[in-house]
């Protein structure tokens, strides 16, 4: 008979949980040490509630089982998951930037799996260069008469000015000290380099006298930065590549670049220059990210002259950045493709997206979900990247019964998790980020949290 005095008395022994069909089962699939500690922790929580008063009865054992499979389940998902982007932000930094192509993956997978030929030269039998397999790629692909590649576009920055700029000084338009996501600042970046930064001319309005002006006998570098995810507009002014590096190689100079987006191909509107744009103009070095317009893994690259490249070769600080095999095959496949058939990277799909297409897309999202509203809206490149440009994209608006955040909350606790995005006091499905593949999933998620 049960002790309803004690309800305590009335928990089962782990033992006799393990025995019954249910907890033979869990044994079967997480095994029997990790069930054990399921339980016990199951049953330990239980004892503080009815400690605290929170419950007055014991669960059946089959509610106990179950709790503790929900406990097995949780620990054994990986944390970091494949999501549904429904944001609308194509390089989102929080969702892994750059979606990768098949070919990238394939990559990936073949050198993963086994040995590969990381700093081997087949030809020789020696020791070779890591990234010698994507120099030739970036130089037919910039036009840069040297390359390197690192393990992101601030690595690339810190290397460049550790090598080129130690000691020194290195001169910055005052508007071009930015601050990006995670808290990179390009004034940290300088001194960490080892060298001291000088600013010139105004927020913003920097000419070319106001660098003519700062250059004294211990100036390296003259850095030109792109503005990354904002825009000065109005009573604005900027000195360009070609004007900085007429100035500098008449003083004996660098000019460096830092891009940070990775545009090989300028499209219509954008006011970035391309990787082979800022060369072409007379940049001793340009550097970008991979992983953004370039759409390839998080890397950094480093293109210039054979001059200014050579140094950062024989830099100490270049193996403690270096890329692993996996992001080099990836990198390589990708450029490959920007070779080849650019338009198979990801990344250009969707920003090559038609009205025409997205609209069909968020009405079959609408027709699976079964409620909602087709809208107008704006998608964004995102992660630094042409941060003045709007493209034109549909999402879905949802009717709410809860409140907005916690519907998001919700979404975010679906397998897989969905990240949606809240504008104008609604909560919007943008399918410029959903694949046609993930719509199942995605209304799925969406008509589990609704009802």
């Amino acid at each position: 008979m049960p002790d309803l005095d004690n309800p305590l008395r009335n928990l089962p022994q782990v033992q006799r949980l393990l025995e019954t069909p249910g907890g033979r089962a869990l044994s079967a699939t997480f095994g029997r040490a990790a069930v054990t500690d399921a339980l016990r922790d199951a049953l330990a929580r239980l004892r503080a509630q009815i400690g605290a008063g929170e419950v007055s009865g014991v669960p059946d054992t089959q509610t106990l089982l179950a709790r503790a499979g929900e406990t097995l389940a949780q620990r054994g998902r990986r944390s970091l998951r494949r999501t549904i982007n429904a944001t609308g932000i194509l390089l989102h930094t929080n969702l892994g930037r750059a979606p990768l192509a098949p070919e990238a993956l394939a990559a990936v997978t073949e050198v993963a799996s086994g040995y590969c030929n990381l700093e081997l030269d087949l030809a020789s039998g020696r020791r070779g260069a890591r990234t010698r397999m994507l120099e030739p790629l970036l130089r037919e692909l910039t036009g840069a008469q040297a390359a390197l590649a690192v393990n992101n576009g601030a690595a690339a920055v810190l290397l460049t000015l550790s090598a080129l700029a130690r000691g020194g000084e290195v001169i910055v338009s005052r508007g071009e000290l930015v601050e990006i996501g995670g808290g990179f600042r390009i004034p940290d970046v300088i001194r960490q380099g080892g060298a001291r930064l000088i600013e010139v001319g105004a927020t913003n309005r920097t000419r070319l006298e106001d660098y003519r002006g700062a250059i004294g006998p211990e100036t390296r570098v003259l850095l030109k930065v792109h503005q990354s995810n904002f825009r000065m507009v109005g009573f604005t002014e900027e000195t360009d590549i070609a004007e900085l590096a007429c100035l500098a190689h008449a003083r004996g100079l660098l000019v460096v670049a830092d891009l940070g987006s990775g545009l090989l191909r300028r499209p219509p509107g954008a006011s970035e220059p391309s990787l082979n744009e800022a060369l072409a103009a007379g940049a001793d070095l340009v550097t970008c990210s991979g992983d953004k317009l370039l759409g390839g893994p998080q890397a950094g690259l480093i293109l210039g002259t054979q001059a200014a490249v050579d140094p950062l070769r024989d830099h100490p600080l270049l193996r403690a950045v270096r890329l692993d095999k996996m992001s080099l095959a990836a990198l390589e496949a990708t450029l490959m493709l920007h070779r080849d058939s650019p338009q198979r990277v990801p990344v250009q799909q969707l920003l090559s997206q038609t009205e025409a297409v997205l609209q069909q897309r968020a009405e079959r999202l609408q027709t699976l979900i079964g409620m909602g509203t087709v809208e107008r809206t704006d998608a964004f490149a995102g992660g630094g990247s042409l941060p003045e440009q709007r493209l034109a994209s549909r999402a879905v608006a949802l009717p709410l019964r809860v409140g907005m955040d916690e519907m998001a909350a919700l979404l975010r606790n679906c397998d897989p998790p969905v990240i949606a995005r809240i504008a104008e006091g609604r909560l919007l499905l943008d399918v410029s980020t959903v694949p046609d593949s993930d719509l199942a999933e995605l209304a799925a998620a969406v008509k589990t949290v609704l009802t």
